[in-house]
């Protein structure tokens, strides 16, 4: 069976966010799968703390980072442009299973690691240029249950509710169509006894001059 196990069969639900393309699997990996690959991402992938410009000054980002693709997959965000670490076999073999379960090719994945509940992102959408106008990002999370919240990028009455769902260990997420354009993400602080989570993006970066 491998790793990863048959997680084609499980089901997609899907989460009712007006003009969103929202859907999700709370169990797309089993415990042992993900607890698996828990142990090898930490391990293997070369975190690193990359720089963003909030309120027009660099800082530190508040969790570790690493940035993985095709070698034609260079991504430019917070206006620093990251040039892609190559896939270790895991990631490849993951990958070609997150492809076939979203239905979406991927050349990238973007790996966070939360190294605890003090670690965190802030609000902002994935509509980078590289991506396209209506990008499919699967996000897929391990280790610690995190809250992962959405918001409308603007509202005429001024107010942004914030719509949220807890991301549990070995859950796929999927944002597709207007979901980028419409809406922000994030993913707040949480407790200080939260654990250690891992999240991989998997996005189709658009090679410049393609």
């Amino acid at each position: 069976m491998g790793l990863f196990g048959d997680n084609v069969s499980k089901v997609w639900q899907t989460i009712p966010l007006p003009g969103a393309q929202l859907r999700w699997i709370p169990h797309w990996l089993d415990q042992a799968e993900a607890d698996a690959l828990f142990a090898d991402l930490l391990e293997s992938i070369a975190w690193e703390t990359h720089r963003i410009r909030i309120f027009g000054r660099e800082v530190d980002s508040p969790r570790l980072s690493c940035w993985i693709g095709d070698a034609d997959a260079s991504y430019t965000y917070s206006r620093t442009r990251f040039e892609p670490h190559p896939w270790s076999a895991t990631l490849a073999s993951l990958r070609s299973r997150v492809e076939v379960a979203c239905g979406a090719r991927f050349n990238s994945v973007l790996a966070n690691l939360y190294r605890s509940g003090q670690d965190s992102m802030g609000w902002h959408s994935d509509n980078e240029p590289e991506l396209g106008p209506q990008p499919v990002i699967a996000s897929l999370s391990l280790g610690a249950e995190r809250r992962f919240r959405l918001r409308l990028r603007t509202s005429g009455s001024g107010r942004r509710d914030a719509f949220g769902i807890d991301l549990p260990h070995g859950s796929l997420l999927c944002m597709a169509g207007e979901t980028q354009r419409l809406y922000q993400h994030d993913l707040p602080r949480a407790g200080a006894s939260a654990g250690a989570r891992i999240n991989l993006t998997f996005r189709w970066i658009h090679p410049r001059g393609a």
